[in-house]
């Protein structure tokens, strides 16, 4: 157990945010990383999903961060959207202790003109999916003169997605005298292949074996396509998990799947990647705050998604590729809490489960499909109310807060997550409350203006 303090050169300051934040002692990837991070070396970085180094990384180009110096001096390129947004956030926990620290996603799915005139006052820190990023440096509305540290979170997810051409031009724009971070779960010859043309003598570090996962049961099921909804909602009603994540390898399964259970009275959301910014906004937000209990995900939420206390996964499908089903069941069993995975596996499956088996080197856990299961679909305890205004109009959670206990008389304990974006605030409230703390936040004020709201289902 090894503490922040040990490294020395981090500031008082953001030693006690740490404490704020609850990180008391340094995760295997940030202890083996920090020091050589600071130090200003570049870092090649193997760590599976949950590994803690999202601050790992956070720290480091923290620590060259000068707040007074208005020039764009740390970029981070993600996969996706939502990991982007993850990441962000968390940078700007991490920030608290450095007042004026400018932070701005760049992704698409977002107009161009408003990241355009974002830019006009160029941000310390850019958190970037690499198509949208290159367009920006290609248009000139993102300078990387002063940037004095490259991060390629998830860097093996990239490829995946196609995004080598992408990397390769983005790091043109950079100075070659730039710290570059690398970060990926797995570690394929190509990833190799990037750590050689944009890195100088990195550092290698290696925290866990994708196969190392913590306190997960898996569970895998023979089954036909036309039996897996029957089964999944059999199982749905044994385990009664809080929180579940359904994956599906396609949109239009992931579709299909979702509308099935919300048929069957299911309280479920789908995330893929047909869906507007704003709708996936929603629907990560409505998941979170326990809106939803099920979630019937493409593999563009097996990384990104940030949910505490996850207690199932099931794979509807088998996974193509052995590490993408690795990276799947981690988003259960975070932080030393176990969590049970199930996956489905047809006939046409078989030699994926096999590979699976071999790749992972583990002994496939078949299970009976459990017998004499009453149907009782998942109801959400919760609903959520998005409000009109945001980071925008200057709301904070407390203005929410006070206007739902104080003018309208709600408990404190009918009152959920509070999360506020830039021109919205989601707010979660018991179902038994809902529809009196809609009405009475039309009728009502917050911060003395009226405002829109709205139930979302």
């Amino acid at each position: 157990m090894t503490a922040f303090s040990t490294l020395n050169v981090l500031p008082a300051a953001q030693l006690d945010n740490l404490n704020e934040l609850g990180y008391l002692t340094m995760t295997p990837v940030q202890a083996a990383a920090l020091p050589a991070i600071l130090e200003g070396r570049d870092v090649r970085v193997q760590a599976k999903t949950g590994s803690g180094k999202t601050a790992a990384f956070g720290l480091g180009l923290l620590q060259q961060i000068d707040a007074t110096l208005y020039q764009t001096q740390s970029l981070v390129m993600c996969p996706t959207r939502e990991l982007a947004e993850q990441v962000a956030g968390e940078l700007r926990r991490l920030a608290r202790f450095l007042p004026n620290t400018k932070i701005l996603t760049l992704c698409g799915g977002q107009p161009f003109g408003a990241q355009r005139d974002s830019l006009q006052h160029a941000p310390h820190i850019i958190v970037a999916t690499p198509g949208r990023l290159l367009d920006h440096l290609q248009k000139g509305t993102v300078s990387l003169e002063a940037l004095q540290t490259l991060v390629l979170d998830e860097a093996d997810r990239m490829l995946d997605m196609g995004f080598s051409d992408a990397i390769d031009e983005v790091t043109r724009f950079a100075p070659p005298t730039r710290q570059t971070l690398l970060f990926s779960a797995t570690w394929p010859e190509a990833i190799a292949a990037i750590s050689g043309r944009v890195q100088q003598n990195p550092l290698a570090i290696e925290i866990d074996s994708v196969d190392a996962l913590p306190a997960i049961e898996q569970q895998f099921f023979d089954t036909t396509q036309r039996g897996k909804i029957p089964l999944l909602q059999k199982l749905l009603s044994l385990h009664q998990p809080a929180s579940c994540v359904v994956f599906c390898n396609t949109k239009k399964d992931c579709q299909a799947v979702c509308d099935a259970l919300t048929e069957a009275g299911q309280s479920v959301l789908s995330l893929h990647g047909d869906l507007e910014q704003r709708d996936r906004d929603q629907t990560l937000v409505r998941f979170a705050n326990g809106s939803a209990r099920v979630l019937v995900a493409t593999d563009v939420a097996a990384r990104g998604l940030d949910i505490k206390s996850l207690e199932l996964v099931v794979n509807y499908e088998l996974a193509w590729d052995p590490e993408v089903h690795v990276h799947r069941i981690g988003r259960t069993a975070r932080a030393g809490n176990s969590g049970l995975a199930i996956s489905f596996c047809a006939p046409e499956e078989a030699q994926r489960a096999n590979i699976l088996a071999e790749m992972l080197q583990i002994k496939l856990n078949w299970v009976e499909a459990p017998a004499n299961v009453g149907i009782v679909p998942l109801a959400a305890e919760m609903v959520t109310l998005c409000i009109d205004g945001g980071k925008k109009a200057k709301m904070r959670p407390g203005d929410v807060l006070g206007a739902l206990t104080g003018d309208i008389g709600l408990d404190g304990a009918d009152i959920g997550k509070i999360a506020v974006h830039p021109a919205h605030v989601y707010v979660a409230v018991r179902q038994s409350v809902a529809k009196k703390a809609w009405k009475q936040l039309q009728d009502g004020k917050i911060k003395g203006k009226s405002c829109k709201v709205r139930l979302l289902k």
